[in-house]
């Protein structure tokens, strides 16, 4: 039955916010689905990934894709990975992630951008790899682009978060995934035990409820998240990277984070630099007019038990700042590159 006038445009404009879509489309899916928002947002998905497939597939021998598993490309951003690579190897003192929205539901240029994303794992070799907005065709192509990692996944239809851990590093251990009842927006928090050098590590990434209306449910998200690291056992160094879609009002008004967890860029000074991964003064991918300026995407830290290795933050950049050939970043956020000391 269709829902009376306020509560019908109430539910397509939430529709179309988190899908990106028009109202009529929001109108059309809602209809199909008997007004119910995650079967409706589901099958939405659902559609637009089997067309997103097939503009996915990549081109016999892609000169201008980056191939992670080749260590003899002549591409700089390849030689850089190996030096620092090679640097990690020796001393193994360092520790490094990188936590990234690659905003799978737009579908323009999914291929490029998926391509400039890998351009970055290749560039850094990060240790660990938290993502966010993962579509199945993204699985497929790092799958084949980054089998020197092992990806684990939130979850397999519609989009979804993944953690890949750099094999010759860090240890898998076993996963968990656990639901937000009350998402409307399939959203989970996605939890990988871990070891890096002989350091136990809880790994955690999470896309909590979008849009400013939705406020309420992410800041119980977020309650959910900070519960979760505080049970991690205290002999792990705990680290939650996603994209919180988290005002700073929001946090306050949970209570602020524990005494024990930090936010990474917080403890770090609170760098310029590295503020707002969300801006839509300088991200022109969603063609927003009005500025917008959001630290949608942050890192949370809690150390291990002081017997034993430490592990800690040492600086924060963002990635994805250049424009790609097709004329668009490799996502609307900016990623982010954390790098860690290891002191055994």
């Amino acid at each position: 039955m269709e829902p009376a006038g306020e509560k019908l445009h109430l539910l397509r404009e939430e529709f179309a916010s988190v899908a990106s879509c028009d109202a009529s489309v929001a109108q059309h899916y809602l209809s199909e689905n008997d007004w119910e928002m995650e079967r409706a947002l589901n099958s939405y998905f659902e559609s637009q990934v089997e067309e997103g497939a097939l503009k996915f597939r990549p081109e016999p021998e892609p000169k201008s894709c980056v191939d992670l598993t080749n260590e003899e490309t002549t591409d700089s951003s390849s030689s850089k990975t190996s030096t620092s690579e090679n640097l990690r190897q020796e001393d193994g003192s360092t520790f490094s992630f990188i936590t990234w929205n690659i905003d799978g539901l737009d579908l323009n240029n999914l291929r490029e951008r998926a391509q400039g994303v890998c351009s970055y794992l290749a560039l850094y070799s990060p240790d660990v790899v938290f993502l966010q907005e993962v579509i199945p065709p993204h699985c497929s192509y790092l799958k084949k682009r980054a089998s020197d990692y092992e990806i684990i996944t939130g979850g397999e239809e519609g989009y979804f978060t993944a953690i890949m851990l750099k094999k010759s590093r860090v240890k898998f251990k076993s996963q968990e995934i656990i639901p937000f009842p009350n998402t409307e927006m399939m959203r989970n928090l996605l939890c990988v035990h871990a070891s890096v050098l002989g350091n136990e590590l809880c790994l955690m990434t999470s896309h909590l409820e979008s849009t400013r209306g939705h406020a309420k449910e992410r800041m119980n998200q977020l309650k959910m998240v900070l519960r979760k690291m505080q049970e991690a056992p205290e002999s792990a160094s705990v680290i939650f990277a996603g994209d919180t879609n988290l005002r700073d009002p929001e946090v306050t008004k949970c209570g602020g984070l524990p005494s024990n967890i930090l936010d990474v860029w917080e403890f770090l000074g609170k760098p310029k630099h590295c503020q707002y991964t969300w801006d839509t003064q300088k991200n022109s991918n969603l063609g927003i007019p009005a500025i917008s300026k959001h630290r949608f995407d942050r890192i949370f830290f809690r150390a291990a038990a002081a017997e034993g290795g430490q592990i800690i933050p040492q600086s924060l950049d963002l990635l994805g700042l250049e424009k790609l050939d097709c004329g668009r970043f490799p996502s609307d956020h900016w990623g982010l590159l954390c790098n860690l000391d290891i002191i055994l």
